[in-house]
């Protein structure tokens, strides 16, 4: 099972997430199925700061591309359903979409050619929806540039490396100038290389909250990189919505 850092209100009782990865690792991070069902009259808020990437959004009747967010996105849940999601690599982008990334950022667009057949089979049924997934992207698992490896590379090393707080750290690491990395960063996600840090920080912070209440905010913001505890304090309110301290009373609440 893969962890991820984007969920932020992870086991909600009556959901379910699963993540697998399938190997074609210059075009997908993993599959993610979502499944629900919820009493009648009941709906479930569920909160997640994205990755820096775009997600193929399939459900039982139509399947759509989402660009990323810089926000947390909110998704109300009611009934019982499923979705099947699979979040690209940066280099993935092109494949699925003429147009300008920047354009989709917090938007969506159709995708044809998804075998939404084959996946609510699978889903509905005992089979595997990330075997559908891979047999339909495999054809495209050679199509990614170097450009777009470069950038994959680029969200690699920013996720990963915890001593990146700059973007032209990040552009030394990859190779190339920074306005370079500007540009080909922007050209497959319409995000710009500082994002990627600052997500990655942002997406630690709320699960050390989530999983650690009792956790200093002052250090938090000095592991991270912040000037100090405002200017963290500042950045995580206005892309999570809410302070580090509500973040914490909230998993103390839970716990």
């Amino acid at each position: 099972m893969i962890e991820s850092r984007g969920h932020i209100n992870p086991g909600t009782p009556g959901t379910s997430l699963r993540r697998v990865p399938i190997g074609l690792d210059d075009l997908v991070r993993w599959v993610w199925t979502a499944r629900w069902d919820l009493p009648p009259g009941r709906t479930v808020r569920q909160r997640v700061l994205q990755y820096p990437a775009f997600n193929v959004v399939a459900g039982p009747r139509a399947a759509t591309l989402h660009g990323p967010r810089t926000g947390v996105d909110v998704r109300e849940l009611a009934g019982r359903s499923w979705v099947v999601g699979v979040l690209l690599r940066p280099g993935a982008t092109p494949l699925f979409t003429t147009t300008a990334p920047a354009a989709l950022r917090g938007g969506e667009e159709p995708v044809t050619g998804a075998p939404l057949a084959e996946l609510t089979a699978a889903v509905e049924g005992d089979g595997d929806p990330a075997a559908v997934v891979r047999a339909w992207l495999e054809p495209w698992a050679d199509a990614v540039t170097d450009a777009g490896r470069l950038v994959n590379r680029a969200c690699a090393l920013a996720e990963s490396r915890s001593d990146v707080v700059r973007a032209d750290q990040l552009a030394d690491l990859v190779g190339v100038a920074p306005r370079t990395l500007e540009r080909l960063v922007r050209g497959h996600i319409g995000l710009t290389p500082l994002w990627l840090i600052e997500c990655r920080r942002l997406q630690h912070a709320a699960a050390v909250l989530r999983t650690d209440p009792d956790t200093g905010l002052a250090g938090l913001a000095a592991e991270l990189g912040y000037a100090d505890q405002a200017h963290f304090t500042r950045r995580y309110r206005a892309v999570l919505g809410e302070t580090p301290g509500a973040t914490r009373r909230a998993a103390r609440a839970a716990g």
